[in-house]
């Protein structure tokens, strides 16, 4: 049952020291099937490894229109209501959030449920994900993103993703509108596998490297997907 992710939200949370592990804990008990219920897609959940206080998480939608149904309903429904008092309490900010979508035809999120760990799986080594932000000077456009991928990829990437310019409607949640990004999603065995290529080109104001590493039960981890192209099971 493998599912594109069209529309992708990558949200970064900024959390009171020493917090994370609480909002992790309720993340994976409560909050992975409790929004999947309606409809959206738990695509990863991470630990920030250059910064104790960070939580990072990915979700994806199969339009905008789904989106805001999917929001509305797990926002407006009984988990978040019972579990929001100890999630909000561990969050300084929640409003780095960039909404994206794939850079082409080939280079949206290929997700499968069922490769999910399940609720009560051990904890077992994910590797590091690896999202590179690159903010733009120029539009995304296909020349753009085939030239710096000349540049940077020393893995071949599980998603490239570029900025998603609709309207947010779900004005509870914001996202951020001055945004002008590529965004690349790799895996690694290791944080000490990983090494950021330099980027030269001058469509690139500044990049930002998040090195992630999965949660217990985070869907996206480095195992053997198919890189962009490659075939599916």
């Amino acid at each position: 049952m493998e599912l594109g992710c069209p529309i992708v939200e990558l949200r970064q949370y900024t959390l009171h020291p020493g917090a994370r592990e609480t909002l992790v804990r309720v993340f994976e008990e409560h909050f992975i099937e409790g929004q999947e219920r309606y409809g959206m897609r738990i695509i990863g959940q991470f630990r920030d490894l250059g910064d104790p206080d960070r939580f990072v998480w990915i979700r994806g939608f199969s339009d905008m229109e789904a989106r805001t149904r999917a929001l509305e309903g797990f926002y407006g429904g009984p988990v978040w209501k019972e579990h929001a008092p100890v999630a909000n309490s561990t969050m300084i900010d929640h409003t780095d959030v960039l909404l994206l979508k794939p850079a082409g035809p080939q280079a949206g999120f290929r997700f499968d449920p069922r490769l999910r760990p399940p609720p009560d799986a051990a904890e077992s080594p994910g590797g590091v994900v690896v999202a590179t932000i690159h903010h733009l000077t120029v539009p995304a456009s296909p020349d753009v993103v085939a030239s710096l991928l000349d540049e940077i990829e020393p893995a071949p990437p599980l998603a490239q993703l570029v900025t998603e310019s609709a309207r947010n409607p779900f004005a509870r949640l914001p996202v951020r509108e001055d945004a002008n990004v590529f965004v690349t999603f790799t895996t690694y065995p290791s944080a000490d596998a990983y090494r950021p290529s330099a980027v030269s080109s001058p469509a690139v104001s500044r990049v930002e490297h998040l090195r992630l590493q999965p949660t217990r039960r985070s869907f996206l981890r480095h195992r053997p997907i198919p890189p962009l192209g490659g075939p599916r099971d």
